[in-house]
């Protein structure tokens, strides 16, 4: 049965983004943010499980106030979505951003050096963006992502990280390996920390514990890989963004440089709710309910 929901839910979202991506570019993105707004996130239960992470994390938020963020959280995502779907018109539309940041130095000079350096980013504004832009700005940066529940769904959403940019891997045994070697041999990877990972350890997460994977900094401390946070920022006009590259975190060991991965996405958070996608299950308990 869970397969053939999957394999509907698939057909479904397939059918809307090949209509919506028919649309100009500048119509395409608010079309699907206002679908996932309006219809697909509350029906999928989207808006509802947003609702109650940030009831979780803000109790003494209004319904209301909760209600307009968890709907903003949906229309983010759907621009997202189409977004990235939209690689080739996304780096197109992106041609005069440029980024900003106390980290560009540092990534300046890990490039004349050859030395590895990881991204870390999360769920928030869009995540491909800083890699759009910093492709463009000629450095070659892969990852390695983490395949999406839905089989169906990820066969194809897989190909709008892998289709452009450097080599990017699937999580897994083999993913992991490749994305290792890639580090080794100097190269540029970005890695998305923000989700619940039961081998991971409980690390502070906007005031509560969050299984959070410490892989990051496992691979910078063995490779020695400039870490390097950043993150896309959506402005008011729903299409354009702030890319900014934080400054480096600092070495020392793997709970110490994820906590502060932790603590430099929820500054984002705090001053932007609506941009972080609190649609995950990001504080589990033990029954994988939050």
């Amino acid at each position: 049965m869970s397969d053939r929901l999957d394999w509907a839910a698939d057909r479904v979202l397939s059918g809307l983004i090949g209509s919506v991506m028919r649309l100009p570019y500048p119509s395409r993105v608010p079309m699907m943010g206002s679908a996932l707004r309006r219809a697909i996130g509350p029906l999928a239960g989207y808006r509802r499980r947003a609702m109650a992470n940030l009831a979780l994390i803000y109790p003494d938020m209004s319904e209301s106030a909760r209600r307009r963020i968890a709907e903003a959280v949906c229309d983010n995502f759907g621009r997202t979505l189409i977004e990235n779907y939209s690689h080739k018109d996304f780096a197109l539309h992106l041609h005069q951003t440029e980024p900003q940041g106390d980290g560009m130095n540092a990534l300046v000079e890990a490039a004349h050096d050859n030395r590895p350096v990881i991204f870390v980013t999360g769920h928030f504004g869009n995540h491909e963006a800083p890699r759009h832009v910093l492709s463009r700005l000629g450095y070659t940066i892969g990852g390695l992502y983490r395949p999406m529940a839905n089989a169906y769904f990820n066969a194809h959403y897989a190909q709008t990280m892998t289709s452009w940019g450097g080599p990017v891997f699937e999580q897994g045994a083999k993913g992991t390996i490749g994305f290792a070697r890639h580090l080794k041999s100097g190269g540029m990877g970005t890695l998305l920390f923000d989700v619940n990972s039961d081998a991971g350890e409980p690390i502070d997460f906007m005031g509560r514990p969050a299984m959070t994977a410490t892989s990051a900094a496992e691979f910078a401390l063995k490779f020695d890989a400039l870490v390097l946070p950043y993150f896309a920022t959506r402005k008011n006009d729903g299409l354009n963004f702030d890319i900014a590259v934080e400054a480096p975190i600092t070495p020392s060991d793997r709970l110490t440089m994820t906590t502060e991965m932790n603590a430099r996405l929820a500054a984002r958070v705090e001053k932007t709710p609506e941009q972080w996608f609190w649609v995950h299950r990001r504080w589990k308990n033990k029954q994988g309910r939050i």
